[in-house]
């Protein structure tokens, strides 16, 4: 059986990324989102990978090797903590976050690192699971909700600029910065 999910170049579209940005791409896991974001960024752009799991960032840097992409950096990171990043702050110009907001146990300290990094009026993805799937995905009690995610970042200061069907099984909201 095949599985149709997001699509990640499909939901980096929607961000409006141009030529020469600075990304973020928090919690990146395998990658998918830093490689989508890092063909539009170019190559006068910039995508941190950053991920808890040392181990993972390096399948990150082995994809960004075999795709020829030389603008993609991993950093290991815990973005839960301030200063987690160890980016500098109003430095990237896009963050993304994909598929952790349901796997965060410290959701408010991460809100005010993303605000940290973020430059004022940058954007940011935040794409997830819109329910449990019978296995797939989250179990039901670690759903985040798209109503409690918008909920979630715009108590902490985040503007709401669209939200849009990520693929058959998630949700995605674009936010801007304060």
């Amino acid at each position: 059986m095949i599985m149709n999910f997001s699509d990640p170049k499909s939901n980096v579209l929607q961000m409006g990324l141009r030529e020469g940005m600075k990304v973020a791409d928090l919690g990146s896991g395998s990658g998918h989102y830093t490689l989508a974001a890092s063909g539009i960024v170019g190559s006068t752009g910039r995508v941190y990978a950053i991920d808890i799991q040392e181990d993972i960032l390096k399948n990150v840097q082995n994809a960004a090797h075999s795709a020829g992409r030389r603008n993609i950096e991993t950093i290991w990171g815990n973005f839960e903590k301030a200063g987690g990043t160890k980016l500098r702050d109003h430095s990237v110009d896009a963050i993304i976050l994909s598929n952790v907001l349901f796997q965060l146990e410290h959701v408010e300290e991460a809100i005010h690192e993303i605000k940290r990094i973020l430059k004022p009026q940058g954007i940011l993805l935040v794409t997830d699971w819109a329910g449990a799937y019978e296995g797939m995905g989250p179990a039901p009690e670690q759903v985040v909700s798209e109503h409690k995610a918008e909920e979630l970042f715009i108590t902490g200061g985040f503007y709401k600029v669209k939200d849009f069907r990520a693929g058959p099984h998630h949700y995605s909201i674009v936010f801007t910065a304060p």
